[in-house]
């Protein structure tokens, strides 16, 4: 019989949790192949009689032919996309701006805003 013994956390380290705003950020860029940077992301919490949640902003930029086609997709997703983030539920997610140049060298600015409910 063989014993595994299991890692303990080294003295000192801390496990860091992902915020709802690091799992938007990464919810993203993930519709984008990893591609883009973000280059702004403020978050604002509202509430209603009903629902409570926060209101997300993003700017992202795509610089070069594969990360601007890469941005394109994501202009084209992320509207219909169904996001997967704990306890949240995205009740929109919208385009805001888009920019483009092709010269000197290919880059694109996209902003969006996701709005989510918390799920109780």
């Amino acid at each position: 019989m063989q014993v595994d013994q299991i890692a303990r956390p080294v003295a000192g380290s801390k496990r860091t949790r992902r915020s709802t705003g690091d799992r938007v950020r990464l919810a993203v860029l993930s519709l984008a192949n990893g591609l883009g940077q973000v280059q702004h992301h403020s978050e604002k919490a509202w509430a209603s009689i009903t629902f409570a949640g926060t209101r997300h902003t993003l700017r992202l930029t795509f610089e070069g032919e594969e990360a601007v086609a890469a941005g394109e997709e994501l202009v084209a997703a992320l509207p219909e996309h169904e996001f997967t983030i704990p306890r949240q539920l995205v009740a929109d997610a919208t385009v805001t701006g888009v920019e483009s140049t092709l010269l000197p060298e290919p880059r694109m600015l996209v902003e969006c805003e996701l709005l989510l409910l918390e799920d109780a």
